[in-house]
């Protein structure tokens, strides 16, 4: 079972903000510098096809960013603008992208809870969602988008967000991940944004499609993409081992989950863990295999119904 020290990560991304690279024919990239713990070197802004481009992910409100983005397709029409979800690191630009191109917005929807149950609650982290995103085009899964010289698949990914969707170029065997997959890092799963069994249900859809090269929304392209998806599959499914295998031991709360299963984590990074952890018991839950006083949360006791073996 792969957890973190097994999966072939590449941290290696010496693109600068600002700049614009071309790492396949029809593909450009421009960095935004905004550096952190889930953002990595930063959020990554693409641009697709010559002429008249579509955007996909402008990135953060970030004038800076704004501005190298829309240096870089200077003297070209934008046509449409593609944001694969709410975070506040992908989508804020949208208005000013939209305002100064004339481009069509086009998206899954916009931010939501990702369960019935979880409906009329305050997202988890305001200041992380936009929540004002209102794509002009609401996409389903399997529609098609094109444009002059290239054409984007709908490729519904719900779990990091209930509203994350890929794009996948099906020609050039390339696809839009989003934050969905990352060649850097796992992703972050927190309810009520996200669920873990949508999540690993999307990871199995993206290793079975026929891409091969994955663009994520941080990070450097991913070359085989559905393996690293796989890896991730394998990854997610060692992580809920090691939280049965706690729960095995006796009831337990989350923060002592985290320091069974999140060996050496970086302390800024504890918390999301803790969200991750109650994604994957709200899953379990889910599927009867533990149990808790009342509905899934973070500061609840659980304890497992189903023994191991």
């Amino acid at each position: 079972m792969a957890l973190d020290n097994d999966i072939p990560f590449n941290r290696n991304f010496p693109l600068k903000p600002g700049v614009v690279d071309r790492p396949v024919p029809g593909v450009r990239r421009v960095l935004c510098d905004n550096p952190g713990p889930f953002t990595f070197t930063g959020t990554v802004s693409y641009i697709v096809g010559e002429g008249r481009v579509a955007i996909v992910d402008p990135g953060p409100d970030d004038d800076a960013h704004i501005a190298a983005l829309l240096d870089a397709v200077r003297g070209e029409t934008v046509t449409h603008i593609f944001v694969t979800h709410t975070h506040r690191d992908h989508s804020p630009a949208v208005p000013k992208i939209r305002q100064a191109t004339g481009a069509s917005v086009y998206a899954e929807g916009p931010h939501r809870a990702a369960r019935p149950m979880h409906e009329g609650e305050p997202p988890r982290n305001k200041e992380s969602n936009d929540l004002d995103f209102r794509p002009d085009v609401a996409l389903t899964d399997g529609e098609v988008v094109s444009g002059e010289g290239w054409s984007l698949q709908a490729v519904t990914t719900p779990g990091h967000t209930a509203n994350h969707m890929a794009f996948a170029w099906r020609e050039r065997s390339l696809i839009f991940v989003g934050d969905h997959v990352m060649g850097w890092s796992t992703t972050i799963v927190v309810p009520p944004d996200g669920a873990m069994i949508d999540f690993m249900a999307s990871l199995e859809k993206l290793a079975a499609r026929p891409e091969r090269l994955y663009f994520p929304g941080h990070g450097p392209e991913i070359e085989d993409g559905p393996r690293f998806a796989d890896f991730m599959i394998r990854h997610r499914r060692a992580r809920e081992a090691s939280i049965l295998h706690r729960l095995a031991k006796g009831d337990a709360d989350i923060p002592s989950i985290v320091r069974a299963s999140y060996i050496g984590i970086d302390p800024r990074l504890v918390s999301a863990a803790g969200y991750s952890v109650l994604a994957h018991l709200e899953d379990l839950a889910e599927r009867g295999i533990v149990v808790t006083n009342g509905a899934p949360t973070i500061d609840k006791t659980y304890r497992l119904l189903v023994p191991l073996g």
